[in-house]
């Protein structure tokens, strides 16, 4: 199912119009006998060389959206195990509290990295409420008989669950250079079309049935880089395949493994 829901992503309405227009293209050339042998080097200059190393950009994007996740879950848990195992007495209350705002915390930044980024300030406001909330609540750990030394190693731990959501933020403000990303999506609309007459000379060679084979698979392959690199750059819409999910029910379901 997955698999058929990826190829549905790649077969957009753009595709679509363009694969139509580069086989009309090729049918008014080859009618006409207007063919010509254009360099297929252009192709890889204009467009593949760019649309890879945006790939490229996005992708190592996302790892470092992974990797900064990866940072918060886990200095998440340090609080949390700071809560259950460092004080002197711990109960259950104290347990389902820090739950419901490391759960909190999550849940406000998956809102926050879901919506478009015009419309990120107040949800923002939302993070940094609960991370006031957090901080109030490890200042209070010393009434509860945890040393001034070790609440300040929990307020490290916050620190840096703050460090790695501010550099998640970013990420998600900052793409791909947009006008990398024009130029890119410029040329992919009018090169297979513009390549009508290569491809009429080229089906001089095939049957009749196989002449329309080239520009639809031309075009097929442009526009679906640019459908991943479109699909990677935003790590968090939650609409391909590879997109960091933020999972906050399941986290603080698993704090007590």
């Amino acid at each position: 199912m997955n698999f058929f829901k990826n190829i549905y992503l790649f077969l957009s309405f753009r595709a679509i119009v363009i694969i139509f227009l580069a086989v009309v293209s090729t049918y008014l050339c080859r009618r006409y006998e207007f063919t010509a042998d254009f360099p297929l080097s252009l192709i890889g200059t204009a467009i593949v060389f760019p649309i890879v190393f945006s790939i490229s950009g996005a992708y190592k994007r996302r790892e470092s959206a992974l990797r900064e996740y990866g940072v918060i879950k886990a200095h998440s848990r340090a609080i949390f195990f700071a809560a259950r195992d460092w004080l002197e007495e711990s109960d259950d209350q104290i347990q389902i509290e820090i739950k419901r705002l490391l759960s909190e915390l999550l849940s406000a930044c998956r809102e926050l990295f879901s919506v478009p980024v015009g419309q990120m300030n107040e949800k923002e406001k939302d993070v940094y409420r609960v991370f006031s909330k957090l901080s109030t609540y490890v200042k209070g750990f010393r009434k509860k008989g945890l040393s001034s030394g070790e609440v300040s190693r929990c307020n490290q731990f916050l620190s840096k669950i703050i460090i790695a959501f501010e550099n998640i933020k970013h990420i998600y403000q900052y793409r791909t250079p947009r006008t990398l990303r024009t130029y890119s999506k410029v040329f992919i609309c009018i090169l297979p079309i513009l390549y009508g007459p290569y491809f009429a000379k080229i089906s001089e060679e095939f049957a009749r049935e196989l002449a329309y084979i080239m520009p639809v698979l031309f075009t097929l392959v442009l526009v679906s880089l640019d459908s991943i690199q479109d699909h990677l750059e935003n790590p968090f819409d939650q609409i391909g395949e590879d997109d960091v999910r933020i999972n906050a029910e399941k986290f603080v379901s698993r704090l007590d493994l």
